[in-house]
């Protein structure tokens, strides 16, 4: 198969949030798109949520790989059953088809499951020239001649992240300078929280690149661009003493640079790191505090109390760096006083900026198995498992109070004082991030009755004719 012409699309996100106005594209395709262009294909990467793509390009070439999570898997097969009826090889990839890719086979040629660093090299290497065989790419599905579903061995985790070329954001379809440039630099988890698909994903074994790499790619990305710069790692502070060592390069070569991360409460356990934080341009941290509720965080499997969320935000906050909590509600041990309870806390402790999320039972889960086994499940509409929408049963509230309380905590937080405060601290930007976080909310509370309404008739179908 003559192969010259490569597309990549990253599906976009079905909804808006707080943060739709800041799109953060997920790494993978840049990554697999990078690695192919070095092999000598023509190659161009299409991020939804960052422009519209052209189509004119996507349907004139060879291959379209399409990159989705859960929520945007619905798009992501119309997309995959359109340019296949046309004759484009399509090649699926993402959480969402790693974990259902008998699924995802209903509208791709094949599934890349799991990380695809290789596993989609070696795909593209036989298709062109029917080498290596089929049967020996690990992490890869696929139908044969006889229309049978095949599932290849799966492909060890990769442990040299330094063997991986810096992602090359110049092949992406409308990027500027100016957008959020994304930076990993590990990858996998050692905890276990049970509605987290990083570990089905990536392994519960951390994996690093090393300090002198993360810093040469933070080097490069300093040197164009003065945007913000996120590392899209589940925890930048997993290994204390590295993320010291990357720190204090930064500061060492006065990187001018605006940053944030993900980390977990423990960071507020050593002075030392906070310092490190502040003084190399942290901005903010997004913080999983997942629940005020002890009986909830330790069902989640959390590994922290609300002692140490508490001295983690007042710690953090001392440094002068602002904190994104996120929050997952409807839990088994969760009520309508807790989703109260959250609201008060972040209020109260004065959080910059929340996530109030529903549980969502992604696909690879451990909440997932357990809601689908025992009939918990609402439906299978993924375009709605993007924890802005009640998917499952809770135990202790209607699934329509779950939804309703949960909006009504964002309107609660993000109100007309968070605002009025922020305007006159001078604070324009979270001021702005304030009104539209109202609007979001405010949207999301008028198209939840049409959405509950679906509910409401689904669950009586099932009723009538014994289906749950």
């Amino acid at each position: 198969m003559r192969i010259d012409n490569i597309s990549f699309i990253e599906i976009g996100s079905p909804g808006a949030h707080i943060f739709s106005r800041f799109p953060i594209p997920r790494l993978g395709s840049i990554l697999l798109s990078t690695i192919l262009r070095d092999e000598g294909y023509n190659i161009r990467v299409f991020i939804e949520d960052i422009a519209e793509p052209d189509w004119s390009f996507i349907e004139n070439s060879d291959i379209v790989c399409i990159s989705t999570i859960t929520p945007t898997a619905i798009r992501a097969y119309e997309i995959a059953d359109r340019l296949g009826k046309t004759g484009i090889k399509v090649i699926i990839g993402g959480p969402h088809p790693s974990f259902l890719p008998e699924e995802a086979l209903e509208h791709a040629d094949y599934v890349v499951r799991g990380e695809g660093d290789y596993t989609l090299s070696e795909l593209i290497s036989y298709l062109r020239k029917m080498e290596p065989s089929i049967e020996s790419i690990q992490g890869l599905s696929y139908k044969d001649d006889s229309g049978k579903i095949v599932h290849n061995l799966p492909r060890p985790l990769l442990e040299d992240l330094d063997s991986l070329p810096e992602p090359d954001f110049s092949l992406v379809h409308g990027w500027r300078p100016s957008n959020i440039y994304p930076i990993s630099t590990s990858r996998g988890c050692p905890f276990n929280c049970r509605f987290c698909s990083v570990i089905p994903m990536f392994g519960r074994k951390y994996r690093f690149k090393s300090v002198d790499a993360t810093l040469k790619e933070i080097r490069y990305v300093s040197s164009v661009s003065k945007a913000t710069v996120f590392f899209v790692d589940d925890n930048f502070a997993a290994n204390k003493n590295r993320t010291k060592a990357i720190l204090k390069g930064m500061v060492n070569e006065a990187m001018k640079i605006s940053w944030s991360a993900q980390v977990r409460t423990d960071v507020a356990k050593d002075a030392e790191l906070l310092r490190l934080l502040a003084d190399s341009g942290c901005s903010t941290l997004y913080i999983g505090f997942e629940s005020v509720n002890p009986e909830t965080l330790e069902f989640y499997n959390k590994k922290q109390d609300i002692h140490e969320i508490m001295d983690c935000i007042r710690a953090v906050k001392d440094h002068g760096i602002r904190i994104h909590g996120m929050f997952v509600l409807g839990a088994d041990t969760d009520d309508v006083e807790t989703i109260k309870r959250t609201a008060d806390f972040a209020i109260k402790l004065k959080i910059d900026t929340v996530q109030f999320m529903m549980l969502t039972p992604l696909p690879g889960t451990p909440v997932f198995f357990e809601m689908r086994d025992s009939g918990r499940l609402l439906h299978t509409d993924w375009a709605k498992y993007d924890a802005h929408h009640v998917v499952f049963n809770p135990v202790m509230m209607k699934p329509e109070t779950l939804h309703i309380e949960t909006l009504r905590a964002m309107k609660r937080f993000y109100s007309w004082r968070y605002i009025l405060n922020n305007l006159l601290r001078l604070d324009f930007y979270y001021a702005a991030i304030g009104l539209y976080g109202k609007r979001a909310v405010k949207d999301a509370l008028d198209k939840a009755r049409a959405y509950l309404e679906t509910l409401e008739f689904t669950h009586r179908e099932q009723s009538v004719c014994g289906c749950n």
